[in-house]
């Protein structure tokens, strides 16, 4: 389909092109038709109507000639951004961190490249590879939601996505309850369930108390009405152990409808 786009965008341009090309050719014809008439003395009296003509013809001229800017603009900047800086980009990263050394390759570039070119199934499956190869690292699967949610409009696929995240790693403390308000918060705005909601951020009060994540989910409850006793902040508390997928109480599948991403 992208290219079918690129097709009909340069066909526009050439199309553009040509008009111009072609109203250029009829503003020279005429000029030189006034200019006979001006040296023979114009008895026929033409010369105004073909003056007229000749602004009638610059103005086409001119609006073809802005179109022609912009469709060429809008081409040119499609292939660069698309094309051309992942490109470059990957170059200067090389020219800068090479050095007689192989250095170790952003597992997520090919992810981001076909994002870029508005290949979303494949930039999702890249992520998972990226998840596998780092599987600490959260951030693969906010990609994933985020691509579900925004790109794909499938905000059931997100959802699923960061329930099925959470549940297959144990997670460090900012990593989990991150997963957790994600949770909290899709399950409000796409589903509009606030009970499930209220209870996921009840469970981040509970599993990180005297933390920021407590204080914000408290924030958030006191919002909606539900809130509980806020547990104090402490100046350097000491952090929580790793949590443990057997620690998530999570809404069952069965209730937002969705399947869980293989």
């Amino acid at each position: 389909m992208k290219w079918v786009m690129y097709l009909i965008l340069a066909l526009l341009v050439g199309g553009a092109w040509l008009l111009f090309s072609i109203k250029g050719a009829e503003i020279k014809r005429l000029q030189e038709q006034i200019i006979q008439i001006e040296e023979a003395g114009d008895p026929d009296g033409a010369l105004p109507k073909l003056e007229a003509n000749l602004g009638e013809v610059e103005g086409e001229r001119t609006f073809s000639g802005i179109l022609l800017t912009f469709l060429s603009a809008g081409l040119v900047g499609i292939l660069f951004v698309v094309y051309l800086l992942p490109f470059f980009a990957q170059r200067v990263t090389h020219a800068v961190y090479d050095s007689a050394e192989m250095i170790e390759r952003d597992v997520m570039h090919d992810a981001r490249v076909l994002v870029a070119q508005g290949e979303y199934h494949a930039a999702i499956e890249a992520f998972k590879e990226a998840a596998k190869a780092e599987p600490l690292n959260r951030l693969p699967w906010v990609e994933i939601a985020k691509i579900y949610k925004d790109n794909l409009e499938d905000p059931n696929a997100a959802l699923e996505t960061i329930r099925y995240a959470l549940e297959s790693q144990a997670w460090e403390t900012n990593d989990a309850a991150y997963f957790l308000f994600r949770l909290a918060e899709l399950y409000d705005e796409v589903l509009g369930d606030r009970a499930t909601s209220i209870a996921i951020l009840q469970q981040v009060v509970e599993q990180f108390p005297r933390t920021r994540h407590s204080a914000n989910a408290n924030t958030r409850l006191h919002e909606w009405g539900a809130d509980q006793q806020a547990a104090p902040v402490v100046a350097a508390p000491t952090p929580p152990p790793v949590v443990g997928v057997s620690r998530y109480e999570l809404p069952s599948a069965e209730d937002d409808g969705s399947d869980r991403p293989a």
